[in-house]
């Protein structure tokens, strides 16, 4: 009855109380093991600056593929950007009619693997001298494309290109280097496509010999 009596009477302190309890104890959890391992990897969350590119270059499980064994780069989303209409189907995109064209987008960490080299990896990994083509597939969903977030991935992506055009291609390059649109993530059945469906027909015909061309030429950036 006494207890009781306090705390009706000295409510405040009874308040002042709880609260003191309730902040010791939200500081002990902070120095929980825990929660400081939680914490330290938000600092390196932190410390680590991921960017962002968004490479077109034919039929988006073969580009998708080649990234995902590129050192430094942390996720590939297929995708559809630079038509109009919003969220596309994978039906809608192959009739050619929306303008978008199948990319890729890749977060990547600029201090393991810099803008400029993914676009070499992007050039040599792909034809970019056929016009809205890459081997049997054609349309305007297949043409080579780089879309660019800032003006630094604009100018490096134009300059690449001038430099290939000039040593490499005889001017040949059909590349678009557009802004970034508004880019929408593929169905699901698309995404992480070579890894879940490596046995099956296209994967074992096309996208292997695109890897395997891949690791030959860039050995010292593949996973």
């Amino acid at each position: 009855m006494r207890g009781l009596f306090l705390v009706r009477r000295c409510g405040s302190w009874s308040f002042l109380f709880l609260m003191g309890w309730m902040v010791a104890s939200a500081f002990a959890a902070a120095q929980s093991p825990e929660n400081s391992k939680q914490t330290d990897s938000s600092k390196q969350e932190e410390k680590k600056k991921l960017a962002r590119a968004t490479f077109g270059g034919g039929c988006f499980w073969c580009t998708e593929a080649v990234f995902q064994r590129v050192k430094g780069v942390e996720s590939v989303v297929s995708g559809y950007a630079g038509g109009t209409v919003e969220n596309p189907t994978y039906e809608q995109v192959c009739t050619g009619e929306t303008g978008h064209a199948e990319v890729i987008q890749i977060t990547y960490d600029p201090e393991v693997v810099p803008f400029a080299k993914l676009l070499e990896v992007h050039w040599k990994t792909h034809d970019p001298t056929t016009l809205n083509r890459q081997g049997y597939d054609e349309g305007t969903q297949y043409r080579s494309v780089i879309f660019y977030e800032n003006d630094e991935q604009r100018r490096t992506a134009e300059e690449y290109k001038q430099k290939l055009n000039r040593d490499v291609f005889d001017g040949k390059i059909v590349t678009e280097i557009s802004p970034l649109p508004k880019f929408y993530p593929a169905e699901n059945y698309h995404q992480n496509y070579f890894n879940l469906n490596a046995k099956k027909g296209y994967c074992q015909a096309v996208i292997v010999p695109k890897l395997k061309k891949f690791e030959e030429v860039f050995k010292d950036i593949k996973k």
